[in-house]
């Protein structure tokens, strides 16, 4: 099959290409960012994608909403995406109901190169692959919409809801302004608010914590 391989490092995107020529696929491109990964998918129009969750900028999800913005330009993408740590934001639309030919696995699946080549088939025939991590976590995240958020994420999110600003988020828990403003757009990443939205993403991302409470 013709893939287009999405991952940031060198040397596991090379990797990647040669296990996948030996078993006969031809990797038609191989890019190291999201944007790339959209582009590339377009393009070639390939029988399937492979992405890594965490790219440039910010190492989070950058390879979900890649799959995610791929497939609102070409439904019919087949997209399975790989990752070291489960990343739940953006999943639900991409694993929604009634989606077809995606797959989310573990980067540790990919060591039983049988299981990885069979995931690789099915996603691309369009069926679904998902990894038993990712169900319990996407079902934990439906039962409780915090439950992605770390301790300190919380506890500025706490603050948010209490309608302090980021600076004074930042006096209150005794750390820099870049720190706050990194938990933030983290917080923001796995509540699933989009840059893009209409709504201000501060004020939605408390709604969810108070409705949470």
């Amino acid at each position: 099959m013709r893939i287009v391989l999405a991952d940031d490092s060198l040397l596991l995107r090379q990797g990647m290409q040669l296990l996948l020529a030996e078993e006969g696929h031809e990797v038609v491109a191989a890019v190291g960012d999201g944007p790339a990964f959209v582009a590339a998918l377009l393009e070639h129009r390939p029988d399937l994608g492979v992405v890594d969750v965490r790219m440039p900028p910010t190492h989070t999800d950058e390879g979900l909403r890649a799959a995610v913005q791929a497939r609102r330009s070409w439904p019919g993408a087949r997209v399975l995406v790989l990752s070291q740590y489960v990343e739940v934001s953006y999943a639900d639309e991409l694993l929604g109901p009634g989606e077809e030919g995606v797959g989310y696995l573990l980067k540790d699946r990919v060591s039983d190169l049988d299981d990885f080549l069979a995931a690789l088939a099915t996603v691309a025939t369009g069926g679904t692959v998902l990894d038993p991590m990712v169900v319990r976590q996407l079902m934990g995240r439906r039962r409780d919409p915090l439950a992605g958020l770390t301790v300190r994420e919380r506890e500025v999110l706490a603050l948010m809801a209490e309608g302090r600003s980021n600076a004074s988020v930042a006096a209150a828990l005794v750390v820099s302004l870049g720190a706050v403003e990194k938990h933030t757009q983290r917080i923001f990443a796995k509540l699933g608010l989009h840059a893009d939205e209409a709504a201000h993403r501060r004020v939605q991302a408390v709604v969810r914590y108070l409705q949470a409470g």
